[in-house]
């Protein structure tokens, strides 16, 4: 696994050292902090985050993935890093997102992405961030991601808070229309997409058809694109999402349960996945988690990742909400590791865990499945309004956020 130390923050002289390509400087595997949140725990004040923060250091796990949105994410991340007094800031990555308020409450204007980037500098405790998307950005219109991609490289490159942008989402022809849009507005690509739940054992739209989304974004030169949520967010896990609990019963106390966008007929054909894999001696999530890092290593290397000895392997974002979860993980990717060898095209050497999952997926749960493989639901579209009016955009918080950075740089 990668452990690129990141270059120092870009300053906003023409003098600042160049930057290195993203994809020098991520690993191949990033702890997704979502599950730092109340919409997959109970109490996330309650994990123990900060254990979980270190044990992926030691595991070379070197960048995290946040966002403000995802509730006190950032804080508990934060909190965690700073309490590691021999874990200098080098030493690992930082990944935020802006833009995304609230469930359905957007702000992309330079006011407020401006005030997010320095609220989440503040909330983890750190000078400058590594990368930032535009959050969800299937939201708004592709005008406001243009102006919100705007101005966070303006404040990479006149302010030196950032290092690298880029655009996240749910629909991956979205994605790939942003993408497109931002090089030829701008003449300049994206670093990095994250696109997620669209490289599973349950949907793989993301490197679908003759010119599928993953083609479109390396055309349009982003370096990395990154599939996040293998799981799912949390359907295709052993537990999985009640369908339609009893009111007071322990399935209708799931925080997954109330939120979750999957509908009931997606959420009962996956629990028959559980039950394929428990009949051949495995758990879902292991299969789930094998699967799609073994897969999108190589689907996903064209624009995946550097390894240490320059092979490039697609990235993934994984979250998880234990100690145990964490080294589950690892140990998945530590085996497909070991079987990537140092073929530069992805390729990799056979065995006999890999050929199992290989054939348990396509030969049992994809015909399990049936219509529910591949399918989608409904992100942003037509029909959604954004609650942040017109006139509140742009209006930030009188918090001190602001009046702090610009007490500390002496404005």
């Amino acid at each position: 696994m990668s452990t690129a130390t990141p270059a120092p923050a870009p300053g906003a002289t023409s003098g600042a050292a160049p930057r290195p390509p993203l994809r020098t400087v991520l690993p191949p595997l990033i702890l997704g902090t979502a599950t730092f949140n109340h919409q997959y725990v109970s109490d996330p004040l309650s994990m123990p985050y900060t254990s979980i923060v270190s044990a992926a250091l030691t595991h070379g796990i070197t960048a995290f993935d946040t966002s403000p949105y995802y509730g006190p994410s950032e804080t508990l991340l934060g909190t965690a890093l700073s309490s590691l007094p021999d874990v200098p800031r080098t030493a690992y990555t930082l990944i935020t997102k802006a833009g995304r308020i609230a469930p359905t409450e957007f702000d992309y204007s330079p006011s407020w992405i401006r005030y997010s980037v320095l609220r989440s500098l503040s909330r983890l405790h750190t000078s400058h961030l590594d990368l930032v998307y535009t959050h969800d950005a299937e939201f708004v219109s592709p005008a406001e991601v243009l102006v919100a991609v705007r101005e966070l490289r303006r404040l990479r490159d006149e302010e030196g808070l950032l290092r690298y942008v880029g655009v996240s989402g749910f629909p991956v022809d979205t994605l790939a229309e942003l993408a497109e849009m931002v090089l030829r507005e701008t003449g300049e690509p994206l670093d990095a997409v994250l696109s997620y739940g669209h490289y599973t054992i349950q949907n793989q739209r993301l490197a679908s058809g003759e010119r599928s989304p993953l083609a479109r974004l390396r055309e349009a030169g982003v370096d990395v694109v990154l599939n996040a949520s293998i799981l799912g967010m949390g359907l295709l896990t052993s537990k999985g999402i009640p369908a339609d609990p009893e009111p007071g019963s322990e399935e209708s106390k799931s925080p997954l349960g109330k939120w979750h966008p999957s509908p009931a007929e997606l959420r009962v054909t996956c629990k028959k996945l559980a039950r394929i894999a428990e009949a051949e001696g495995e758990r879902l999530e292991s299969v789930a988690i094998r699967w799609s890092l073994e897969e999108w290593a190589r689907v996903g290397a064209a624009v995946g990742v550097e390894t240490a000895t320059g092979q490039r392997v697609g990235g993934t974002v994984c979250g998880v909400s234990s100690i145990e979860e964490l080294e589950e993980t690892v140990k998945e990717w530590r085996e497909v590791r070991s079987g990537l060898g140092n073929a530069s095209d992805g390729e990799r050497s056979g065995s006999p865990r890999r050929e199992k999952v290989l054939r348990l997926v396509r030969d049992q749960m994809w015909p399990a499945l049936g219509q529910w493989k591949d399918y989608v639901w409904e992100s942003g579209g037509p029909n959604f309004v954004n609650t942040r009016r017109p006139e509140d955009r742009g209006r930030v918080p009188e918090d001190g956020i602001i009046a702090a950075h610009e007490s500390k740089a002496g404005k």
